[in-house]
């Protein structure tokens, strides 16, 4: 997270609310329309490495690798000019052109940032792109070429939990810390209270992330990035062992975009619903707890132009109400529908906004199949 002296309790407050809820478990209605289409790793810009290892390298080599390409950011925001402060966050040179990717959380709002380089080198910068779905910026510099030394993409696709990973950046202001941990677990959601949607797809590590490690790279064994680091989960606004990473799919998917046109725009359905717990699935008199049961659906929205129908009815079951008689998806294209997670998933790595896709749904007892066109993404879930 973005860190200051001044600024340490609204940070610890932003990196709170990002993980109000379990990653393990979606709320009782959850917005169901998060990130865009098809994320191919190698359509992303060429990011440049000499050389890069196919073994997996000591922690010093990552570390003497990858530093040269991880900057500091000291960014003064709107509502901090009068006292002057700024916060610190991490970036990552991206290419040549001086291209930088950090956190959107790092420089909303930012009336200066600048970009600090290993070699004490100092630019302003200016903000390309921004997109507060995935979390995502970029920020450019007219800097001398020599200092931009562009960080590999890699596939976070080919992570596997208990994967050594490190993370470098600039936690509480100290300048290119480097810590190491394990991919804790992949696909989490993560909740973004400031749009009313979820990241999906995010990476979670035990590798120690605190306040100034936001923008930063998380690299896997071949120095390779693999995530942006850009949350925890704390009660206190310091690292409790769980951290949080976009995963770097998303990155060469969004970034891109982002420097040619300055924004992104996400697919959306347009319906609410909820997974199909243990006791719903009760209440229902199903064996299977895979689906997800439609429960509300946007008038006007993909959803409801193809016919998608919500819940029309409320029961108790074991006293507990239940929104009962949707739509319960069990498959999107070719892909099985277990929980929530799995349309989201699907939607970043595979759909862009005007895309068509077809819904395998259970409705009264029967399967039948749904296509629909998929629309730009509201700037509220409505």
């Amino acid at each position: 997270m973005i860190m200051s002296g001044t600024l340490a309790l609204a940070a610890a407050v932003l990196i709170s609310t990002y993980v109000l809820v379990s990653q393990d478990t979606v709320p009782e209605t959850s917005q169901i329309d998060v990130i865009p289409d098809t994320i191919q790793v190698e359509a992303a810009p060429a990011t440049p490495q000499s050389e890069q290892s196919s073994r997996d390298l000591s922690l010093v080599e990552i570390f003497e690798m990858a530093e040269p390409g991880v900057v500091r950011l000291m960014v003064i925001k709107g509502n901090e000019t009068e006292d002057g402060s700024a916060g610190v966050g991490s970036g990552i040179v991206f290419n040549k052109m001086g291209h930088i990717v950090t956190n959107a959380h790092v420089v909303d709002d930012a009336v200066r940032t600048e970009v600090t380089f290993l070699d004490g080198r100092s630019y302003g910068a200016e903000i390309v792109g921004v997109d507060v779905h995935t979390d995502l910026a970029v920020i450019r510099v007219d800097a001398d070429p020599n200092l931009l030394t562009p960080l590999l993409i890699g596939d976070s696709g080919n992570l596997k939990v208990g994967e050594q990973i490190t993370a470098i950046g600039n936690p509480f202001g100290l300048s290119g810390s480097m810590t190491a941990g394990i991919v804790s677990q992949l696909n989490r959601l993560l909740p973004v209270e400031e749009t009313g949607f979820s990241i999906p797809d995010i990476i979670q590590t035990d590798a120690a992330i605190n306040p100034g490690n936001s923008g930063g790279p998380l690299l896997n064994g071949r120095g390779e990035v693999i995530g942006v680091n850009t949350a925890i989960q704390s009660a206190t606004g310091e690292f409790s062992g769980v951290g949080f990473a976009v995963p770097s799919q998303t990155v060469a998917k969004i970034i891109p975009t982002l420097i040619s046109q300055g924004e992104y725009d996400h697919p959306w359905i347009g319906v609410s619903g909820t997974d199909i717990s243990p006791l719903l699935a009760e209440a229902l008199n199903r064996t299977d707890t895979r689906g997800f049961l439609i429960i509300g659906v946007v008038e006007d929205s993909p959803a409801g132009r193809a016919g998608l129908q919500g819940s029309n009815e409320t029961i108790e079951y074991e006293g507990v109400e239940f929104a009962v008689g949707g739509d319960i998806v069990t498959m999107v294209d070719d892909v099985e529908v277990r929980k929530i997670s799995d349309i989201l998933i699907h939607l970043q790595r595979a759909k862009s906004v005007g895309d068509e896709m077809l819904l395998e749904v259970l409705r009264d007892g029967e399967f039948m199949e749904i296509t629909l066109v998929l629309d730009k993404r509201p700037e509220s879930p409505g």
